[in-house]
């Protein structure tokens, strides 16, 4: 049953973050060869807004939903208009909106659409927004 589930769900990285980075609450040993493995979906949602959060306050920042998704998803891997188009409608969030990570509610609303569009799911808001205390907290 559980290879049924989306990929995302099954290493609790509802975002679905390529290898590369050591992660709080990373789960071991790893399977997956492309995406990191969470202990549990808080963990992978925390991991999301740390990436976000250094894509916005980076020298050149990515801070926009287009922007942010175009690099989330790029266009060779992933169809990025239609993934942006779906966030924003969403998250009721303009594509070019400069976004700060500390506007908490619009943070959380680009993710849990983010999610929701790489899981085809809903996920509680409520566990967003714990996640999104974490990372706020590291």
């Amino acid at each position: 049953m559980a290879a049924q589930q989306p990929r995302g769900l099954r290493n609790n990285n509802p975002l679905n973050i390529r290898k590369g980075n050591e992660w709080h609450g990373e789960r071991h040993p790893q399977t997956d060869p492309d995406f990191e493995e969470f202990k549990n979906l808080e963990d992978g949602f925390r991991a999301a807004f740390v990436l976000i959060r250094n894509y916005i306050r980076r020298r050149q920042p990515i801070n926009t939903p287009r922007l942010i998704v175009q690099r989330w998803a790029p266009a060779h891997e992933n169809p990025t208009n239609h993934y942006l188009q779906y966030v924003c409608k969403r998250a009721a969030l303009q594509p070019d909106e400069r976004l700060t990570f500390d506007q908490k509610n619009k943070i959380c609303c680009l993710v849990w659409a983010m999610a929701e569009f790489e899981c085809g799911c809903e996920f509680s808001f409520g566990r967003i927004e714990n996640a999104y205390a974490m990372a706020a907290r590291s």
